[in-house]
């Protein structure tokens, strides 16, 4: 198998999960190079990570390196101007979700990938879990029914302290809220599930955090297939949980987790008659954990067989427009249709629209008077 070079950019928390990650992999990629603006952080994970090369920035880097994937890992405000240095380089980009700040950035990012040759793929570890895909393979070959009902829970909690980083619970940098940032892995998974949504109504608040953002969404959404799901996004829930569920007319198939789940975490509950289901799902290829490692994997083999990397803009586009419908569902009071988020839209180049129906926090009113 071919062996790939890597850089990573953005040294923070999430980069050592990629670098962890991709020590996983028996030797499929060398990070040869990092960047950050931070020398510390920047000199503490290359040499805990035995990166030779360190930069300041990602111009630098690609000025001085040959790197066949780039991982970004920085804060969501600067993906978009990132992946776009990236894909005019000729490089192809791993970004961490989310992979920009709204429609508008994303298809830049689209364009750019299509007029470059490089490509471009999101980081949502959870598609990638055997359990996930065997629930997809049964579902696509009829063995569960038709699905009817879902539900698709992020129940996290953050405390006010967690919002001290400038640029967390903003529009500006983070993009949104629990809905933007931390449920979209779960309702990720919900749509390479279930496919194509169709409609959405949406309630969001600021019910507690110190924050510009919501800090909990709810949503009811219709998919093309017929089926409804509950979709709620909260940090604010002291008992965590990542719960998803789909009632199909054969059995209910549930997974509870927290941050990554393996086939332990997924129960699949026959209907009455139906035990058959159990035989069917046993068939499938179990035994693989979701994880930044299975996906890296999958990324791996996509370069090799140049072919387009998991998950794509497309993909990506789609479970970004569920975020964008949710705000633009909740501030309207109003139902949306996939696809009604055009250009014209305030919602497609900002995700707030024209902002939401509470005022800024104390703390962030104040900056914004600063200009800061």
């Amino acid at each position: 198998m071919r062996r790939f070079r890597v850089a990573i950019v953005g040294t923070g928390g999430i980069a050592a999960i990629h670098a962890e990650n991709l020590a996983k992999l028996d030797g499929r990629a060398d990070i040869v190079a990092a960047a950050d603006p931070d020398e510390e952080r920047l000199a503490d994970f290359c040499e805990r990570w035995s990166v030779p090369a360190r930069y300041r920035d990602l111009p630098e880097l690609l000025g001085n390196e040959r790197v066949d994937l780039v991982h970004l890992c920085t804060p969501p405000g600067v993906h978009k101007e990132q992946a776009l240095t990236c894909l005019a380089a000729g490089v192809n980009v791993l970004c961490e979700k989310p992979p920009a700040l709204s429609l508008a950035d994303m298809d830049e990012i689209a364009a750019a990938e299509h007029a470059g040759g490089a490509r471009f793929a999101t980081v949502f570890q959870h598609r990638f879990g055997s359990a996930a895909a065997n629930l997809r393979r049964l579902l696509g070959t009829g063995a569960l029914g038709r699905p009817l009902v879902a539900v698709c829970n992020t129940l996290w909690y953050r405390p006010a302290d967690y919002f001290t980083a400038p640029w967390r619970g903003t529009w500006g940098h983070e993009g949104g809220g629990p809905t933007m940032g931390h449920g979209i892995h779960q309702f990720d998974l919900l749509l390479s599930v279930l496919g194509e949504w169709s409609e959405l109504t949406a309630v969001a608040a600021r019910q507690d955090r110190p924050t510009e953002t919501e800090d909990l969404s709810c949503a009811l959404v219709r998919f093309a297939n017929g089926a409804v799901a509950t979709v709620i996004n909260s940090l604010l829930s002291p008992r965590e949980t990542s719960y998803l569920r789909f009632d199909c007319e054969r059995a209910t198939v549930e997974l509870e987790h927290l941050y990554g789940y393996n086939d332990g975490n997924w129960t699949v509950t026959p209907a009455p008659e139906e035990e058959g289901v159990l035989t069917d799902w046993a068939k499938g290829a179990l035994g693989h954990a979701s994880g930044h490692a299975a996906q890296f994997d999958a990324v791996f083999a996509a370069l090799e067989a140049g072919e387009a990397l998991p998950v794509t803009t497309a993909h990506a586009r789609d479970t970004l427009e569920l975020v964008a419908a949710t705000y633009a569902s909740a501030f309207s009071g109003q139902p949306v249709r996939r696809g009604e988020i055009a250009s014209d839209s305030p919602h497609y180049r900002r995700m707030e629209g024209a902002g939401p129906p509470w005022p800024l926090p104390s703390s962030h009113a104040q900056r914004q008077e600063a200009g800061t």
